[in-house]
């Protein structure tokens, strides 16, 4: 593969580790949030109105920034009875085909994600609810999270196509 590619995988892989290992701990603000809202409710009496949407955020933020760092571990479920079965190569062409798919599912989410995030911020989108928050931080997070896999899905497709050619990319 040529050196240009090789770079794209290396940054596109340390890039969505980083990121991927900083989702891991939004799992923890989640808890954070539910707990706060719990002992509000029960000890205090005071239900707060923002808890739920603001778990619902932090949930989405989660797994839309940790898919990318799931596809570089190879942690997305698959449907193993024939898969595994097949010899490295014959995966790796399998899944440079499939996810040709993929890519072109994730480039027009994509441009759904900036068409919706661009609204968002013009138009200063407020949920309907009590809290009312503004909706472009989160579809902000949505958009890059979106971004993120499909570059790691481009990145995986030249892992795959370097695979065949018996030339894998490390």
């Amino acid at each position: 593969m040529p050196r240009a590619v090789k770079l794209f995988v290396r940054y596109v892989d340390a890039v969505n580790y980083v990121v991927g290992r900083f989702a891991m701990y939004l799992f923890l603000v989640l808890g954070g949030v539910l707990i706060y809202a719990t002992l509000s409710r029960v000890l205090a009496g005071v239900p707060v109105n923002w808890a739920l949407e603001m778990s619902q955020f932090l949930l989405s933020a989660y797994y839309l920034l940790g898919g990318a760092y799931s596809m570089q571990i190879n942690a997305h479920v698959r449907m193993d009875l024939l898969y595994a079965n097949l010899s490295p190569r014959t995966r790796a062409v399998t899944d440079a085909i499939t996810i040709l798919f993929v890519i072109f599912y994730l480039v027009v989410l994509f441009l759904g994600g900036l068409s919706a995030t661009d609204y968002a911020i013009v138009y200063q989108q407020k949920n309907y609810s009590s809290w009312s928050p503004l909706l472009w931080p989160i579809k902000v997070v949505m958009t890059i999270g979106i971004f993120l896999m499909l570059l790691q899905t481009i990145a995986t497709f030249c892992k795959d196509v370097a695979e065949v050619r018996g030339k894998p990319i490390a």
